[in-house]
């Protein structure tokens, strides 16, 4: 069948990541169009609309750092980026660099085919694409998990997911509103629904850490002096674990200093609110003991917000050390427990049995409610990708090679999957780091191949499968010296049922992958094979 386009880079996604690739490709006179199912830029921040979405990385940082005059032109209001600041923050960019007329709106990506040195790509409406570089911009985060329960399809009322929010708010004035889940998308909307709605059941199967965000407007003084220092503080993210210049690596271990000292130390990080807690101490994502402390500390504070004694104990995390799931961060989360019209109910050890015409039953008692919320998470880090039959030249797809979980080189290509590149894909930082700096790395990184490619005239280039080996080998022996194993989380793919498990983000900090990408370049590439 013929193509309807010939490009020569075919990109999924107009999130950040995919806008940034577009951008740099197009500035080197590439042949280049994005195809994105939503009908406007911004990706996560497009779909996760729900009431009180914001990002918990702060703004100053969780932002674009390759234009100096993107920098300086653009003024964040709030500490943390609200939905609709980042969603007018991608439209601005998109303007900016002139992306729209490059981007395919309202255009799924379904089938992926490398055969004779190119992708032919099949879109949702049939249009065929062939294309020599395929680049997977898909997201983290971005395919929503909807558990399996019972009777799903018979509740009669309104039904939502906090990952794919309708663009008209829900009005949740006077109604029952029941929704389950208490991870991060569910610590932002709990406490904003109940502030409306009439009665808010909560049902919780696994409570997580959350601390307080300390959020607030942004005063004009500390963002103009952020402005000014740009370059520094870049560079100290780049050169921290995580990411993020302001926590930068602790210097003393948990039990160097005495209890009283090590509790003004989290009282302190407490107060100032985000993340710092997990910055206190040196050994607290690698030892059980001193990661008790925090967790200690926390389901304290917990307990003294809380004023109902058994629920404050059923919202104080037990099973997984903090900081191995996905950290919360809130804005008077657990003080919502203490309102009249919020109710928590523990199904831990007894599960949804399934969803009535008017609400859902666990334990034999039926709830009642008007809306029903899930909270549930998503797919993540593999989803999106899965979600597109991808097939090498083989006939062999990708979804079979990772059936067993995903293997990669760098968390950029897969092997015998010739020009087809992931961004911020498994085994690379990723969802444990500041994403728009290891955007920007990934990116960078991937267009210097192509144009690497194309510059010495080779067709294709691909992933050693030795050293693909060898370093999904090294993500799991660095995950394994960690904490993060011990946790049932979305990083081990266990919130999706039938999902392989193994840890899937390298968390070997930001800088050292950096620098072990930096060594595969100096090395002509090492590990990646050109033809």
């Amino acid at each position: 069948m013929k193509a309807d386009k010939y490009l020569d880079t075919l990109i999924v996604g107009a999130g950040f990541a995919g806008m940034y690739i577009l951008h740099k490709q197009m500035s080197e006179g590439f042949k280049v169009e994005i195809y994105e199912q939503a009908d406007d830029v911004g990706g996560t921040w497009y779909w996760n609309k729900y009431p009180g979405a914001r990002c918990d990385i702060e703004s100053m940082d969780y932002s674009y750092s390759f234009s100096e005059d993107l920098q300086q032109e653009w003024n964040w209001k709030e500490k943390y980026g609200t939905q609709p600041e980042l969603l007018k923050y991608a439209r601005f960019v998109c303007k900016k660099f002139n992306l729209r007329k490059n981007i395919n709106f309202n255009t799924k990506i379904t089938n992926a085919k490398f055969s004779k040195e190119k992708w032919t790509i099949t879109a949702d409406n049939q249009n065929i694409i062939e294309c020599e570089n395929l680049i997977l911009a898909t997201g983290n985060l971005s395919t929503p998990n909807t558990p399996n329960i019972e009777g799903i399809n018979n509740f009669k009322g309104n039904i939502y997911h906090t990952g794919a929010w309708p663009k008209q708010m829900p009005e949740f004035k006077n109604r029952k509103v029941g929704i389950i889940g208490t991870g991060s998308s569910a610590v932002q909307s709990i406490p904003v629904i109940s502030n409306t709605a009439e009665a808010l059941l909560v049902f919780q199967r696994t409570p997580n850490f959350s601390l307080p965000a300390r959020h607030r407007d942004l005063p004009k003084d500390k963002r103009e002096e952020y402005k000014k220092n740009y370059e520094k503080y870049r560079q100290l993210a780049k050169n921290s674990s995580f990411g993020i210049a302001k926590y930068q690596p602790p210097t003393q271990s948990t039990f160097e200093v005495s209890d009283e000292e090590r509790n003004v130390i989290y009282e302190k990080a407490w107060q100032e609110g985000g993340q710092a807690m997990l910055f206190a101490f040196t050994d607290l994502l690698i030892d059980e003991k001193a990661n008790e402390t925090a967790a200690e500390f926390v389901r304290n504070k917990i307990r003294k917000i809380v004023t109902n004694k058994e629920t404050a104990e059923k919202l104080c995390p037990s099973n997984h050390p903090i900081g191995t799931k996905r950290l919360c961060l809130d804005s008077n989360y657990y003080e919502t427990y203490n309102k009249t019209n919020v109710s928590l109910i523990d199904i831990s050890n007894h599960p949804i049995e399934k969803i009535t015409e008017k609400g859902l039953i666990t334990n034999n008692i039926e709830y009642f409610f008007d809306d029903l919320v899930f909270a549930t998470g998503f797919d993540a880090m593999t989803g999106a990708v899965n979600a597109i039959e991808i097939l090498n030249d083989k006939d062999i797809s990708l979804k079979s090679i990772w059936s067993n979980g995903p293997k990669t080189y760098l968390g950029i290509m897969v092997s015998d999957f010739p020009n087809l590149f992931m961004i911020t894909g498994p085994q690379s930082p990723g969802v444990k780091s500041q994403m728009i700096l290891s955007i920007e790395q990934h990116v960078d990184f991937i267009h210097n191949l192509i144009v690497y490619k194309k510059g010495n005239n080779y067709n294709r280039v691909n992933a050693n499968s030795k050293n693909q080996d060898q370093w999904v080998n090294h993500n799991n022996e660095v995950a394994n010296a960690t904490l993060y194993p011990l946790a049932h989380s979305w990083y081990n793919g266990d919130n999706i049922v039938g999902k392989s498990k193994g840890f899937m983000p390298y968390v070997g900090g930001v800088a050292n992958y950096k620098k072990i990408c930096d060594e595969k370049i100096q090395n002509n590439y090492e590990g990646f094979e050109f033809t």
